[in-house]
């Protein structure tokens, strides 16, 4: 119930974080989420500024004595990632997350629950809202748009925060300080052609559907080795086209560029005789798979059912290209950290394949820490799908982050922390896009780090976040404020 999630401690971070909820902040739709915290800033009688690209920020004065200190810039990003389930009847546009606890964690019914970033949010809300705290001047940048083009941190100009130090809230590991992350680039690839072909004669339609998979952050979880519903469903494509006479006529895989896909679906046309056969495979298929993804995924259904015959079929020239292009396409991990033992370097995540009337889009999303690891796998992509004749394109490439182990404010927080916990914290650079890198580009000498309680399993709707951890991260942060010079 929303009552107990806002009985939870620290009360006010709760608080807030249940009001986000209730407010609908898929990215692309950020006026009612600014025009909360804009109001928000304003209803402390705190100075509040709103930039050209949407951006929120919040500035409160320094407790008295700590005026000479370094002026710190808390920030999280506004958005969450819209996913649901298939059976679960949710619209992001207008509905509220139905949050609830359970043991030590807040989920939510079906979709993603927002604690990414919301949780960030909250932090930065109760902290500028809490009198008795003892800090330097602060700032709490909210920005716009992160989960698809970071558009909020390309969005900002130099001058309009005025932190020296800059701690991001976004990261989903207590204990660990993030003094890195990955860039990434959009990998667009395109089939076109002028239109379909006529159906097969006697030929009868067939929907196959993979669903039931995990999912994920395709940073963060791209080394749990999770099923990718796209390569598993063409994977049996290229087999049922080679054995039972299969025709494609469109494909509807994965939805997200930054969520590994979980579910897939295409449509297809085979001779009345070969059904059977077919049947019986996708049946076999459903085993391999379960097999081969024992004790990592726990529900992977493939199902093959009758549907009404397609307007048209994809030009088997066009199907051949598209079928033997996404199987030999890297996907996963590509490189290992050498100095950050376990931590990846470079992946890969085929998120999003979808057939029209006329053409067929493929959307990638790579990442790496590295700018020539990262050549180094767009050129592999790009060779991939030229040599099956489809179009290329990279777009919306953002900065990595480069570790700094000399960074000041990343050995304070080490400090506070064994002094916290008697013990050091871990410090790591995080295979996910977090907008240190891009800030960076228009604040070069900000010093950061990124800290963030439990969160499992963000942008799929398994996503939950520990109550605990929260606790914890947040008394850690305050404890930080206090010892900032």
């Amino acid at each position: 119930m929303a009552t107990e999630i806002t009985t939870l401690n620290p009360q006010p971070v709760w608080e807030n974080f249940y009001r986000l909820t209730q407010i609908p902040r898929p990215t692309g739709q950020m006026e009612a989420v600014t025009r909360f915290v804009y109001d928000f800033g304003k209803s402390l009688g705190l100075e509040t500024e709103k930039d050209e690209t949407g951006n929120v920020l919040i500035r409160k004065p320094a407790s008295k004595g700590f005026e000479n200190r370094k002026t710190v810039t808390l920030q999280s990003h506004l958005d969450m990632v819209p996913q649901k389930n298939s059976n679960v009847a949710h619209d992001f546009a207008k509905d509220p997350i139905d949050a609830y606890i359970d043991g030590d964690w807040v989920r939510a019914r079906g979709t993603t629950l927002g604690a990414d970033n919301g949780i960030g949010v909250a932090f930065a809300m109760a902290i500028l809202g809490d009198n008795s705290l003892k800090h330097g001047a602060l700032e709490a940048l909210f920005t716009i748009n992160e989960e698809v083009g970071m558009d909020g941190a390309f969005g900002l100009k130099p001058g309009f925060i005025r932190g020296d130090i800059l701690l991001n809230c976004d990261s989903e590991d207590e204990g660990k300080l993030f003094a890195g992350c990955a860039g990434g680039t959009d990998v667009n690839v395109s089939f076109r052609y002028k239109k379909g072909e006529p159906l097969i004669e006697g030929d009868i339609a067939v929907r196959l559907f993979v669903s039931g998979l995990k999912g994920g952050h395709s940073g963060c979880d791209i080394h749990l080795g999770r099923a990718n519903a796209n390569k598993l469903l063409f994977r049996f494509l290229k087999e049922a086209v080679s054995d039972y006479g299969v025709r494609l006529a469109s494909v509807d895989g994965g939805s997200l560029r930054n969520a590994i896909p979980r579910e897939a679906e295409a449509v297809l046309t085979l001779p009345k005789d070969n059904v059977e056969l077919l049947w019986e495979s996708v049946s076999d298929f459903q085993d391999i798979y379960r097999k081969e993804y024992a004790g990592i995924e726990d529900n992977i259904t493939f199902t093959a059912e009758l549907t009404k015959p397609p307007l048209s079929l994809i030009p088997e020239e066009i199907q051949d290209d598209l079928i033997n292009s996404v199987e030999a396409c890297q996907n996963g991990v590509a490189t290992m950290f050498h100095d950050f033992p376990g931590t990846v370097e470079s992946s890969s995540n085929l998120a999003i394949v979808k057939s029209s009337e006329s053409a067929i889009e493929v959307k990638i999303l790579a990442r790496s820490s590295s700018a020539s690891r990262m050549d180094a796998l767009l050129s592999s992509l790009e060779s991939v799908f030229a040599l099956a004749g489809a179009k290329v394109e990279f777009s919306g490439s953002y900065n990595g982050w480069q570790p700094d182990i000399q960074s000041p404010i990343l050995n304070l927080m080490k400090q506070v922390f064994q002094k916290m916990y008697g013990r050091d914290p871990d410090i790591s650079v995080i295979h996910a896009g977090l907008e240190c890198g891009i800030i960076q580009g228009a604040y070069p000498d900000m010093d950061m780090v990124s800290v963030g309680p439990d969160v499992k399993f963000p942008h799929s709707p398994d996503e939950a976040v520990s109550i605990s951890s929260v606790q914890r991260t947040y008394e850690f942060l305050i404890a930080v404020l206090e010892d900032i010079t």
